[in-house]
């Protein structure tokens, strides 16, 4: 990477190739081994065995009878009861001929019982039970059906859902490897900002809309959140919190400080600190300013200070980061799908544009299709209470009618 201060701030790069450089600039972080209560919504590290079968031993997949198949060769058969067998018991004596037990669902299966006749098809009187011819299915469970001691269940990469949850724990797995969770820090820049619920003491401030916005976004793609920060426009007091966050951050964010103005020092700032750019500025709209960096191992990512702009680009490139960092794999968070436009939109210019949009149903009963919201102000933040889609639209593209197909991503 190059030194800071050679690098033009300037859009010098296109989206495509700004999202490349992140990519192959970053990689999973190391391996923990965590509790099983503790894996959730985290990323398989390394393949998962079975420790046990499953089942363990053959059992009644019903509530009903065990019964062995050659005593039953009329239209009805009584057998007499033996006993029972519940779920959780140990294996029960064997089953000699012209006998059965009631079994319930799990419990374990008698040796030379072959068969549950389901309750509802017998009869029971005295000590005997009544049932019928047997049918076609066995109503059986056999031991390691469902997986076997030793056989591998989930891959690396798997995210640990509560299905995947479900597998781990009937595996008779305690503890997990898991790529670790990328530590962010979030630093917002601004001599106007000021915490939420405190801008109406001072009509020179706003509040700081990006900070929980931000780090909320950091956690939902899978990182651990570190906490929030608020800097003047003080190449001194930046440089501080840096300095002091490098210490357990895997990622900074910063917004705001991205732009070319006399108080935009954010790099300036960091350079001392060894801050290497990978680059600064790119050719999409809204979002110009965005850069990124490391310092060390660090992640350093700059973002707009306008919200619609550095949510638009947080999604664009803090979201893919995370993933990767977090070994769900960048593209993980770049799952784009078609949708039709209800309403034409106009030519693009010589950026690239993620544009906020919403679903919508253009006709009761027709596909749904995506509107591309009528104000794309980077400063704007009502904006986004509608928007749950980016439309992207690469630089150069005429005006698109309604009916078009255009590429969408989930905001």
């Amino acid at each position: 990477m190059a030194s800071v201060f050679e690098v033009p701030c300037a859009a010098t790069i296109g989206f495509d190739e700004a999202q490349a450089i992140v990519r192959t600039g970053s990689a999973p972080l190391g391996v923990e081994q965590v509790a099983l209560h503790k894996a959730g919504r985290r990323i398989l590290a390394r393949e998962v065995a079975a420790r046990i079968d499953s089942p363990r031993r053959d059992c009644a997949a019903m509530d009903g009878y065990a019964v062995r198949t050659q005593d039953l060769v009329r239209e009805t058969n009584r057998l007499s009861l033996q006993g029972e067998s519940h779920a959780g018991d140990s294996t029960p004596a064997p089953l000699y001929p012209g006998t059965a037990i009631r079994v319930s669902t799990g419990a374990p299966m008698p040796q030379g019982a072959d068969r549950v006749i389901l309750r509802e098809l017998a009869h029971v009187e005295g000590d005997e039970v009544i049932v019928p011819r047997a049918g076609r299915k066995s109503h059986i469970r056999p031991r390691a059906s469902d997986f076997a001691c030793g056989a591998p269940l989930l891959q690396p990469g798997t995210p640990i859902d509560a299905r995947a949850m479900v597998i781990l724990g009937a595996a008779d797995v305690d503890t997990v490897p898991v790529w670790r969770r990328p530590r962010v820090h979030v630093l917002t820049n601004g001599d106007e900002l000021a915490a939420p619920g405190s801008a109406a003491q001072d009509s020179h401030t706003i509040p700081d809309s990006l900070s929980e916005a931000l780090s909320l976004m950091a956690r939902q793609w899978g990182a651990k959140p570190m906490g929030t920060w608020q800097s003047p426009d003080r190449a001194d007091y930046l440089r501080a919190v840096t300095r002091q966050v490098l210490a357990d951050a895997d990622l900074i964010v910063v917004a705001g400080g991205a732009s070319h103005g006399p108080r935009d020092l954010v790099r300036e700032a960091m350079a001392p600190l060894g801050l290497e750019l990978a680059f600064a500025g790119i050719a999409i709209k809204p979002g110009k300013p965005l850069w990124y960096g490391t310092i060390g191992k660090t992640h350093v990512l700059g973002l707009p200070g306008n919200p619609t702009a550095a949510l638009t680009t947080a999604r664009l490139f803090l979201a893919p980061l995370v993933c990767q960092l977090a070994g769900a794999g960048f593209n993980h968070a770049l799952r784009w799908h078609p949708r039709h436009l209800i309403e034409p939109v106009g030519p693009v210019g010589d950026r690239d544009e993620f544009l906020c949009a919403s679903t919508e149903d253009a006709q009761p009963g027709s596909p749904t299709g995506v509107r591309v919201l009528a104000r794309q102000e980077a400063s704007a933040q009502m904006m986004l209470a509608h928007a749950n889609l980016l439309v992207e639209r690469r630089a150069g593209s005429p005006a698109t009618g309604e009916g078009t197909m255009v590429r969408c991503l989930r905001f």
